[in-house]
Formats: C-alpha cells, sequence, structure tokens
C-alpha cells in the first residue's frame, strides 16, 4: 500500500497539478492558435501571395518534371517537398507574432493590476501595544 500512498502524494503536489493545468490550458491555447492561423491569417497571406499553396512546391530527385506533387508520389519519384519547409516558417513566424501580442497584452494587464495602489497599512503590533500602554497608564 506505501507505493500508492506515495503515488498520491506525488500526484497531488502543487507543481505536479500547476504543470497538469498548465498542459491542458496550453493544449486548448495551442487550438486556438492554429485555427487563428488556419482559419484567419492563412487566407489573408495566400490572397497577398497570390493563392500560392507553398505545400505543392516541390524538387523531383529524378530529374523529370510533373504536374503536381501527387503524380510526382504516383510515380514513384523522390521529391524534396521544400514547400512544406516554406510552409511550416511562414506558419512558425506567423504563431510566434500571435502569441507575443496575447502574452504582451497579458503583461500590460499584470502591470495594470501591481500599480494599483496598496490599502494603506494599519498601525503596527508595536504601535497598538503602545497605545494600550499609554492608556493603562491613564
Amino acid at each position: 500500500m506505501g507505493f500508492f500512498s506515495d503515488f498520491k502524494a506525488s500526484l497531488l503536489k502543487g507543481d505536479v497539478l500547476s504543470l497538469a493545468t498548465a498542459v491542458v490550458i496550453g493544449g486548448a491555447f495551442g487550438k486556438i492558435v492554429g485555427s487563428a492561423v488556419d482559419d484567419v491569417i492563412m487566407p489573408i497571406v495566400g490572397l497577398l501571395t497570390g493563392g500560392i499553396d507553398f505545400t505543392q512546391k516541390f524538387i523531383a530527385l529524378n530529374g523529370e518534371s510533373y504536374a503536381n506533387l501527387e503524380a510526382a508520389k504516383a510515380a514513384g519519384a523522390a521529391v524534396i517537398t521544400y514547400g512544406n519547409l516554406v510552409q511550416a516558417i511562414i506558419n512558425f513566424v506567423i504563431i510566434s507574432f500571435f502569441i507575443f501580442v496575447v502574452l504582451r497584452a497579458a503583461e500590460k494587464a499584470k502591470k495594470k493590476q501591481e500599480e494599483a495602489p496598496a490599502a494603506p497599512a494599519g498601525p503596527t503590533q508595536e504601535q497598538l501595544l503602545a497605545e494600550i500602554r499609554d492608556l493603562l497608564k491613564k
């Protein structure tokens, strides 16, 4: 029974629960960012680049020309799909910028909370004891 109680104690530590929460929230945030990139930003990028689909860019290593990537793969040609790398780099830059904007907004909100004036502190314990002493003398 000691093993299971140790395992339970390990799982219920604050660090493990915080990490688990961060992983779940991170996964959900990743879906939000992915949707923002795929459904909102990439169509705009596609419009700006004239509708180029980078994932279809490739080089056939056998020296032959193919109409598209599917035709090259169907012919069994070895291909370098450099377009996937370009697409991944574009996605990385966009996602990094998106996360930067969100984190910057969170930092500004955090600073505003910290700048709020603290409530005036009450008298210290020594001051209260001095007042009690003075009242007892009277």
